[in-house]
C-alpha cells in the first residue's frame, strides 16, 4: 500500500493550500480544464484549425501533464516518506506549465511558429524544473524500498524537454523524410519517455493498491532493471530516427516493449492474487493492453515498409490508440481510483464517492473501448464517425461523474445506492449458491454496451448504405472467380501526383489502397469510376480504400477542383482480367462524382469536378430577381483611420446566386465575391489574416505588395491560418486572388477582390464607385466552375462586382454636376474589359499608377473608354450633363450581353 503523506507544514490561516483535499482538487483543475477543451474541440473540430494534432495535445500536453505533476509529486512525498513542503512552488510550476500549453494551443490555431516554440519552451521550463525538484527530494531522503519509481518520474520528466524541441521543430517544417523521422522520434520521448516512464512507475506500487493486494516480493528490483530496458529503448529509437537508420529505430520500439514485459511481470502477479474488477482497475488494464498493442502494430508497420513514410503511416494508425485507448483511459483509471480520497470526508462518504465516480463502469468500458476498435478497423468512414463521437462521449462521462462525485462528498451522502446494493446481494447470492455465478447488474451494463454498438453501426449503414459498399462489384470484379488473396498497395499523394501512379494487380485479387497524403497544404482523395473514393485527406492523413475483387483495369483520379486536370490520376492495370476494350465495355460510364458521401472527423465528403448539366440552361438574361434582392454596394468604403490596417478574410464554401435564377458554390473570401474592397494610402501597413474554412487548400496574392511569395502567398489546408502582411508602396487598384492551382479555377470560382491605394493629392469627388469584372464558367445549378469550360476562354457570364446586370435592377445614383470616379479592375481570370458609359466621356484617366488625361489639359480632349487587360486596373472621372439614365458596360460587347452591363441613375 502507498503511505498517505501528513498535512502539509505550512498552516498559514489564509494559505489555501493547507487542506490536503483541497489541494488536489484545485490542483486538478487543470486536468479537467483541458479535458473540457477536448470535448469542446471535438464537438467543433470541423471548425477548428488544425484540430486534428489540437486533440492529441489537448490530451497529452494539457491533461495527461498536468496529471504527472501533480500526482508524481504525491507519490514521490508517500514513497520518500517525506512531510508535503508548502505547495507555492508547485503552484509555480503548474502555471508555469498550462500558461505554456496555452501558448502552444494558440500556435497550432493561429499557425504562428514563434507562438509554438514559445510555448514549447514554457512548457520544458516548468517540467525540467519539476526534475529538478524530485533530483533534490532524492537526495535528502532516506533509503526507502520503492524509492526506484521516482527514478521513472525523473527519467520521464527530463526526457519532454528534449520532446518538447523535436514538436517546435515538427511546427516549423521540415524537408525529405526528416519530418517521419522526427514525428516518431518526438512521440517516443514525449509518450513513451514522458508519459509511459511515469505510469509504469507509479503502477509498481500503485496497481497492487487499486487491487487492495499485497506488492509481489522482488517486484521493486524488477521495476530498477525495467526502467533500464525502457530507458535504453527509447534512446535507441531516438537515435535511429536522427541517424536515418529506420531498423535501428525499430529494434528502439522492441527494446522498449521488451521492458515493458519486464516492468508487467510482478503486476501479471498481482493481478492474479485478485482480478481487477472495477472501473479504476480494468481502464488501467484496458489503456496498458492498447499500448501494448499500439505499439506491436507499429512495429509491424515500420518494419514491413520499405521506407520512412511507412513510420509515417504507422504512427498515424497507432495516434488514435496511444492518445484514446492508452494515455486518456490510464489518467481517467486512475483518477476514478484516487478522486474519491481526494475529495474526503468519514469513510462512508468516501465510499460513497467512489460508488458514483464508477457508476455505468461496465457500460463505459465496453463502449470506449468497442467503439475504439471498430474505429481503428478498416470500416466505412460513417462508421468511423459515430464510433469517435462514441469514444469522445464515453470518455467525457468522467467529468460528469466527477462533478457527481464531488457533490455527494460535498453533502456528506452515505446512503447506499440501489445499483451497489443489487450488486452486493448478487455477490452475497453467489456465495449461498455454492459459488455458481448469478446475474448482476455488470451482466447486464456488458449487453447494453455491446447492444449500443450494434445499433451504432447498424444506424450509421441505415443512413448511408452506400458506405459499407465496396462499390458496384459485378463491375469492379467482372465476371472474374475470387482467388481468396488480398493486393495491398501504398500510394502516397504530392505534387498534383499520385505515387505511385499506377499498379498491377492478378486478376481475382481483392485490392486495397492506404492511400497518405504527404502535400504540406493541398487536401487532396482518390475516386475509382466505380464510384468508391476516400474521404478527403487534410496534409498527413491517410485513408484506406477497398475496392473489392478486382477483374477488370480501372482509372482513378483527385475529385478535387482541378487536381485531376492537372495531372493527379490513376490506373488499376489489371494482370489476367478483362482487355480494355471488354473493360470498357462492361464498365459504367467514368464520372468525376464518388458514388458515397462518406466523412469523418478528418475530412468531408467528395465532390465532382463538374457533373449533371449546366446551370447555363437556366440562364434568361430577361428574367429579373426576387423582391428581396440586393446589388452589391459599389460605392468605395473609406480608408480606415492608422497607418496600420488589420483584416482578417475567411474562406468558406457559400452557395451564391449569380445570376437570376442561377446558383453555383463559389469559395468567397468572406462569402463575398469579389472580396472586400480593401482601402489605404501609400505607406499604409496591410496585416491580412487568412482563415481557410473550405474544403480544399487556398490561398491569397496581393498585387498591391512587393515580397518574396514563398511564405505569405502558400496554400494552407482547411483550418490553417497565415498572416500576410505587406505595405503598399504605390497607387492604384490592384488585384488580390486566390493563387492556389489551378489558380484559373479559384479566381473563377469567386477568389478575388481589390485593393485601392489612393494617388498622392487625390482630388475630392462627390461619388466613387468600385466596379470589378470577372467570368463565370457554368457548372451545374448549385455546382462549381466547369474546367472544360474555363479551358474553351468562352464564359458563361461577364459580370460587374459578381452578379450578372445587377445594376440594371438597382441602378448606380448620381445627380447632374456631380463629379463621379469610378474605378475598374478586370479580376479576369482571363478576360480584359473595355469601360464605357453610354452617354457620358471621361476628363480624366488613371490607369496603372499613372493618369492618362486629367481636366484642363491643352487640347481638351477626352475619353470613352478605359481598356484593361487581365488584372489590370484604375479609374475614370466623369459628370452627367442632365438627368436620365446612362448605361454602363464593357464594350466588349458579346461580354455586356452576358452580363458586364448597368446603368448609372441621374437626378437633379
Amino acid at each position: 500500500m502507498i503511505p498517505t503523506p501528513p498535512a502539509s507544514r505550512d498552516r498559514g490561516v489564509n494559505n489555501p493550500f493547507t487542506d490536503r483535499s483541497r489541494w488536489h482538487v484545485r490542483a486538478g483543475s487543470g486536468v479537467v480544464f483541458w479535458l473540457l477543451a477536448l470535448l469542446a474541440v471535438g464537438v467543433a473540430h470541423r471548425w477548428v484549425p488544425a484540430s486534428g494534432w489540437l486533440l492529441v495535445h489537448l490530451v497529452l500536453l494539457g491533461a495527461v501533464t498536468n496529471a504527472i505533476l501533480v500526482w508524481s509529486a504525491h507519490f514521490t512525498d508517500a514513497l520518500l516518506r517525506r512531510q508535503a513542503d508548502s505547495h507555492r512552488g508547485q503552484v509555480c510550476r503548474l502555471v508555469t506549465l498550462n500558461a505554456g500549453v496555452a501558448i502552444v494551443v494558440a500556435g497550432m490555431v493561429a499557425s504562428v511558429w514563434p507562438l509554438t516554440l514559445a510555448g514549447a519552451v514554457v512548457v520544458a521550463a516548468a517540467v525540467a524544473a519539476h526534475a529538478i525538484v524530485l533530483v533534490l527530494q532524492l537526495r535528502q531522503a532516506l533509503p526507502s524500498r520503492f524509492g526506484g519509481t521516482v527514478h521513472y518520474y525523473v527519467a520521464g520528466a527530463l526526457m519532454l524537454p528534449f520532446g518538447a524541441a523535436l514538436g517546435a521543430a515538427l511546427a516549423h517544417g521540415l524537408p525529405g523524410s526528416w519530418h517521419e523521422r522526427l514525428v516518431l522520434a518526438h512521440a517516443a520521448l514525449n509518450l513513451l519517455g514522458f508519459v509511459g516512464l511515469t505510469v509504469t512507475g507509479t503502477l509498481v506500487t500503485l496497481w497492487a493498491t487499486m487491487l487492495r493486494t499485497r506488492i509481489v516480493d522482488g517486484a521493486e528490483r524488477t521495476a530498477r532493471l525495467a526502467l533500464v530496458v525502457l530507458v535504453a529503448g527509447i534512446v535507441v529509437a531516438v537515435a535511429g530516427c536522427v541517424a536515418d537508420l529506420r531498423l535501428l529505430a525499430l529494434l528502439g520500439v522492441l527494446v522498449y516493449l521488451g521492458g515493458l514485459g519486464m516492468a508487467a511481470v510482478p503486476l501479471v502477479a498481482e493481478a492474479r492474487q485478485r482480478p481487477p474488477r472495477t472501473f479504476a482497475t480494468l481502464s488501467v488494464l484496458l489503456a496498458a493492453l492498447w499500448l501494448t498493442g499500439s505499439l506491436v502494430t507499429l512495429a509491424v508497420l515500420v518494419g514491413r515498409g520499405p521506407t520512412w513514410r511507412a513510420v509515417g503511416e504507422g504512427i498515424d494508425v497507432v495516434t488514435a490508440p496511444l492518445v484514446a485507448g492508452f494515455a486518456a483511459q490510464v489518467v481517467i483509471g486512475a483518477l476514478t481510483y484516487l478522486a474519491p480520497v481526494v475529495l474526503g470526508g468519514r469513510p462512508a462518504v468516501v465510499r460513497r464517492t467512489g460508488v458514483v465516480i464508477e457508476r455505468f463502469g461496465t457500460f463505459r468500458l465496453v463502449v470506449v473501448n468497442g467503439a475504439l476498435l471498430i474505429a481503428c478497423l478498416p470500416t466505412p468512414s460513417v462508421v468511423r464517425v459515430l464510433m469517435s463521437v462514441l469514444v469522445l462521449a464515453g470518455l467525457g462521462s468522467f467529468l460528469v461523474l466527477l462533478w457527481l462525485a464531488r457533490r455527494s462528498a460535498r453533502r456528506g451522502d452515505t446512503q447506499e445506492p440501489g445499483p451497489v446494493k443489487a450488486e452486493r446481494e448478487a455477490e452475497a447470492a453467489r456465495i449461498a449458491a455454492g459459488g455458481r455465478r448469478v446475474s448482476s447488474p455488470h451482466t447486464g451494463m456488458l449487453v447494453a454496451g455491446l447492444a449500443v454498438l450494434a445499433l451504432a453501426v447498424a444506424g450509421s449503414v441505415a443512413v448511408s448504405p452506400l458506405a459499407v459498399s465496396a462499390g458496384d462489384g459485378a463491375s469492379t470484379a467482372a465476371g472474374v472467380a475470387p482467388t481468396g488473396r488480398t493486393t495491398t498497395v501504398h500510394v502516397t499523394a504530392k505534387d498534383m501526383r499520385f505515387h505511385p501512379a499506377s499498379v498491377q494487380v492478378p486478376a481475382g485479387n481483392r485490392l486495397v489502397i492506404r492511400l497518405t497524403n504527404t502535400d504540406q497544404s493541398q487536401v487532396h482523395d482518390l475516386a475509382l469510376e466505380t464510384g468508391q473514393h476516400t474521404r478527403r485527406l487534410a496534409p498527413g492523413g491517410s485513408a484506406v480504400l477497398d475496392a473489392g475483387v478486382v477483374g477488370r483495369s480501372l482509372d482513378g483520379w483527385c475529385t478535387v477542383i482541378g487536381h485531376r486536370q492537372m495531372g493527379m490520376v490513376f490506373r488499376v492495370d489489371v494482370v489476367g482480367g478483362q482487355s480494355a476494350r471488354e473493360a470498357q465495355a462492361t464498365a459504367p460510364a467514368s464520372s468525376d462524382q464518388g458514388g458515397m458521401a462518406g466523412h469523418d472527423m478528418s475530412g468531408s465528403s467528395a465532390p465532382s469536378d463538374a457533373s449533371g448539366p449546366s446551370a447555363a440552361a437556366d440562364l434568361d438574361f430577361t428574367r429579373k430577381p426576387g423582391k428581396d434582392f440586393r446589388a452589391r454596394d459599389a460605392a468605395l468604403p473609406p480608408v480606415p483611420d492608422g497607418r496600420v490596417h488589420r483584416v482578417s478574410l475567411t474562406v468558406r464554401d457559400r452557395d451564391m446566386e449569380v445570376a437570376p435564377g442561377v446558383w453555383q458554390t463559389l469559395w468567397p473570401y468572406d462569402g463575398r465575391a469579389p472580396g472586400p474592397v480593401l482601402h489605404g494610402r501609400v505607406g499604409d501597413r496591410f496585416v491580412v489574416t487568412l482563415h481557410n474554412e473550405g474544403t480544399m487548400g487556398h490561398s491569397i496574392d496581393f498585387h498591391a505588395g512587393t515580397l518574396a511569395p514563398d511564405r505569405p502567398m502558400r496554400t494552407i489546408a482547411p483550418g490553417q491560418s497565415l498572416t500576410y502582411r505587406f505595405t503598399a508602396t504605390r497607387s492604384g487598384i490592384w488585384l488580390y486572388h486566390c493563387s492556389t492551382m489551378p489558380m484559373s479555377a479559384h479566381i473563377a470560382n469567386g477568389m478575388f477582390g481589390a485593393v485601392i491605394i489612393d494617388p498622392p493629392g487625390l482630388p475630392k469627388v462627390d461619388r466613387s464607385y468600385v466596379l470589378v469584372q470577372s467570368e463565370y464558367y457554368l457548372g451545374p445549378q448549385h455546382g462549381t466552375v466547369d474546367l472544360t469550360r474555363l479551358a474553351t476562354g468562352n464564359p458563361d457570364l461577364v459580370t460587374w462586382n459578381g452578379y450578372a446586370d445587377q445594376y440594371d435592377f438597382r441602378p448606380l445614383r448620381a445627380r447632374v454636376g456631380e463629379r463621379v470616379r469610378i474605378w475598374v479592375l478586370a479580376a479576369g481570370p482571363d478576360r480584359g474589359t473595355a469601360f464605357h458609359v453610354v452617354g457620358g466621356q471621361f476628363d480624366t484617366v488613371f490607369k496603372e499608377g499613372a493618369y492618362l488625361l486629367q481636366p484642363g489639359n491643352a487640347t481638351r480632349g477626352g475619353s470613352q473608354v478605359l481598356d484593361l487587360g487581365p488584372a489590370q486596373g484604375g479609374f475614370v472621372e466623369l459628370t452627367f450633363p442632365q438627368p436620365g439614365h446612362y448605361p454602363f458596360v464593357s464594350h466588349a460587347m458579346i461580354d455586356a450581353e452576358r452580363g458586364a452591363h448597368g446603368i448609372f441613375a441621374v437626378t437633379r
